[in-house]
């Protein structure tokens, strides 16, 4: 029987070591918002497995002689099974390489990174963890949208919007409940039913939502709508995968330049709230 293998802190300055497999949050694109214990590890690594949401600026960071294996999945295209890729973690360090599998955002957050890691600890492998800035705060933050706030969000759920059959199952009804912010990973392809289930289950069909593509990389791109006009919005701008989805009040607060579809009449125009005192342009 093989011994599991615990996970441990990593202390700061430690070694990526031969043998050692270390899972890392690549965040959600900017180079900037790399942290530095991520790039430390990429700069040491002999073999990089990275995964497709890795956006091309930290990539470039990546040292010229280092082996990269793209292992990345997207709607249709899977070169690699979850199973393979575990496999081939195990045999990179069986072989004492120094392995880095960077991951878009953090590993541990629709990330597969626990069924790596205790695929890794079941092998008898030493799984490091390098936590990234999650999509759901990189990108929200990159347009000046808060996932909480005192008046409308005193929660925030981050939601899968894709499981292995496809359409995922969850608590519509409480998801439903007002006071909350919802944050759907991966969930572009079914956002139509996404929005009927939110409104079949008491939402409103008024309540704003926010598409961020590519968040916080030059290609970022922000839409805006509600649950009833969503449909129109997907059909008129074809938003692409990344995005995230998020639907709630907070939405309200974002004063990033948008595409919008709030009413049935109104199409692509600025959208300000009335009874919200106007706000300068948002940067960073």
């Amino acid at each position: 029987m093989k011994k599991v293998t615990q996970n441990h802190p990593v202390p700061a300055g430690e070694a990526v070591n031969p043998g050692d497999v270390w899972l890392v949050g690549a965040g959600p694109g900017d180079a900037e918002l790399l942290t530095l214990k991520a790039w430390r590890a990429i700069q040491q690594a002999d073999v990089i497995v990275h995964d497709r949401l890795v956006s091309e600026q930290i990539m470039a960071l990546i040292p010229a002689t280092t082996l990269c294996i793209d292992v990345g999945k997207c709607r249709g295209r899977h070169p690699l099974s979850q199973t393979q890729i575990n496999q081939l973690l195990a045999e990179l360090a069986q072989a004492q390489q120094r392995v880095v599998r960077l991951k878009g955002g953090d590993p541990f957050i629709f990330g597969r990174g626990g069924e790596e890691m205790d695929f890794l600890q079941q092998q008898g492998i030493r799984c490091c963890i390098v936590p990234g800035i999650t999509a759901a705060t990189g990108c929200a933050a990159a347009v000046g949208l808060p996932l909480t706030h005192r008046d409308c969000a005193q929660s925030v759920r981050f939601i899968t919007g894709h499981s292995r059959e496809g359409e995922p199952v969850l608590d519509w009804p409480m998801l439903a409940k007002g006071e909350q912010t919802l944050v759907f990973y991966m969930g572009l392809s079914h956002a139509n039913r996404l929005s009927q289930q939110l409104i079949a289950h008491g939402m409103t069909g008024t309540t704003p939502l926010a598409i961020i593509e590519r968040g916080t990389q030059p290609q970022q791109r922000l839409l805006t709508a509600t649950l009833a006009t969503l449909p129109r919005l997907l059909a008129q701008y074809q938003p692409q995968s990344p995005g995230l989805l998020v639907v709630g009040d907070v939405v309200r607060f974002c004063r990033y330049p948008a595409l919008t579809l709030m009413q049935d009449d109104d199409v692509a125009a600025a959208w300000i709230d009335d009874d919200m005192p106007t706000k300068q342009p948002f940067c960073c």
